[in-house]
C-alpha cells in the first residue's frame, strides 16, 4: 500500500475536529455601551433589592419599637411631673341608663308668685266666713243670738269664698298639673319657695314615643341648651305629670330644681332615664383625648408611668363618660396634663386635642 496515501485522510480528519471544536466555544463577551448600561441596570436593581430589604426590616423594628413603647406608657419624673402641672384622680363607679332627651322651660315665679296669691287670699278669706258663721250658730238660741238674717248672710258669704277657694285651685291646677306636690295641703312651703323664686320649677316636654310605658320618669336632669350631653347637669326632685303641651307633641313634666344656675325662661335640655341601670365607671371629660380619631385617657398604673387607655365616649353621663372596659373603679387617671402625655408619647404636640 502507498503510506502517501494513508496519511492524507488521516489529516483531513484531524482538521475536521478543529473546526468543530472550534463551532462550541462560547461568544466573547461584548465591551461596547449596550454591555455597559445592562451591567449598570443589573447592579441597581440588585441595590435597590437590598435597600427595599432593609427599609421593611427597619420600620418593623420601628413598629415593634413603638408597640413596645405605647404598652410601657410615658415615664416621668417628679420634677417633670410638677413642671406639666400632671393631676390624677380616683375614678368611681357609677350607674347607668340609656338616656332620652327632651325641652324645658324655667318656669318665672311671677305667674307662680301670683298663683300663689290668690290661692292663699281665698284661703284667707274662706276661713273667715267660716269662723263668722260657726260663731253666729254657736250664740243661736242664746241672749247674744244674731237674726236669723245676719246668719243666712254669713252662710251665703261662706259658700262664695268657698266657691272663690275651689276656683284658685283648680286655677292652680290647670297650670301646674292636677297632682302637685302641695295638693293635699303638703309642702306648701315649696309653693311660697316657687313664688319667692328661690326655688325653679321646671316644665319639660318628651316627644311623642321617646318615653317607655306611661309612668313618670323617677329621675330627671337638666343640662343648658346647647351644652353636650355630657355636659355639666343637674338633678331635678319632685316629678309629677304637667298638662300637654299646645306646641310640642309629646308627653310633660314639672319638677323642681333647688339649686342652679339656670335663669327665668331660659330654655334647657331634660334627660330622663330609659332601660334598666348597669354599672360602669365615670371617666372626667377632662381626662380624654383624641388620637387618630379615637379616644383615649391616660392611667397612672404605678408612681411615675401613665399607661394611654382606649375608651369608648358612647355613653355620656354628668361632665364625662361612662365605660364599662378597659378600666376600674380605683384607678388613678389624668385629668390635667392628658394633652402633654399625648404630645411626648408621639414626640410631636399636633396630636394633642
Amino acid at each position: 500500500m502507498n503510506t502517501k496515501m494513508w496519511r492524507l485522510p488521516a489529516a483531513l480528519l484531524s482538521c475536521a475536529l478543529v473546526a468543530l471544536s472550534a463551532c462550541h466555544k462560547a461568544a466573547p463577551e461584548k465591551t461596547g455601551p449596550d454591555a455597559q448600561e445592562k451591567s449598570s441596570g443589573a447592579a441597581q436593581a440588585g441595590g435597590a433589592a437590598q435597600a427595599g430589604g432593609a427599609a421593611q426590616a427597619g420600620a418593623a423594628a420601628k413598629g415593634e419599637s413603638k408597640d413596645k413603647e405605647a404598652s410601657e406608657g410615658v415615664s416621668l419624673s417628679p420634677e417633670q411631673i410638677e413642671k406639666i402641672g400632671l393631676e390624677t384622680d380616683a375614678l368611681k363607679a357609677v350607674d347607668y341608663a340609656e338616656e332620652t332627651a327632651g325641652y324645658g322651660t324655667v318656669i318665672p315665679h311671677e305667674s307662680i308668685a301670683q298663683a300663689a296669691a290668690e290661692l292663699a287670699t281665698a284661703q284667707a278669706a274662706e276661713k273667715q266666713s267660716r269662723s263668722t258663721l260657726a260663731r253666729t250658730q254657736r250664740l243661736s238660741g242664746t241672749p247674744g243670738a244674731m237674726s236669723a238674717d245676719v246668719e243666712e248672710t254669713n252662710a251665703r258669704q261662706l259658700a262664695v269664698d268657698t266657691a272663690a277657694l275651689n276656683l284658685a285651685k283648680q286655677r292652680l291646677s290647670a297650670t301646674f298639673g292636677q297632682k302637685p306636690p302641695w295638693s293635699n295641703g303638703e309642702n306648701l312651703g315649696l309653693l311660697q319657695a316657687l313664688a319667692d323664686g328661690g326655688t325653679k320649677l321646671i316644665r319639660v316636654t318628651f316627644p311623642l314615643g321617646s318615653l317607655p310605658g306611661s309612668d313618670v320618669p323617677k329621675t330627671l336632669s337638666a343640662s343648658r341648651l346647647g351644652s353636650a350631653s355630657s355636659g355639666k347637669r343637674w338633678k331635678l326632685g319632685l316629678i309629677w305629670s304637667a298638662p300637654a303641651d299646645a306646641t310640642v307633641p309629646g308627653r310633660s313634666f314639672f319638677s323642681v330644681l333647688r339649686a342652679g344656675e339656670f335663669g327665668e325662661g331660659e330654655r334647657i335640655i331634660a334627660w330622663a332615664p330609659i332601660g334598666a341601670s348597669q354599672p360602669g365607671v365615670l371617666i372626667p371629660a377632662q381626662a380624654a383625648v383624641i388620637s387618630d380619631g379615637k379616644y383615649w385617657c391616660y392611667i397612672e398604673e404605678k408612681p411615675g408611668t401613665f399607661v394611654r387607655t382606649e375608651i369608648d365616649i358612647g355613653k355620656p353621663f354628668e361632665d364625662g363618660y361612662v365605660v364599662t372596659q378597659g378600666v376600674k373603679a380605683g384607678d388613678k387617671v389624668v385629668i390635667k396634663g392628658a394633652a402633654q402625655l399625648l404630645a411626648q408619647e408621639s414626640n410631636s404636640g399636633a396630636g394633642a386635642d
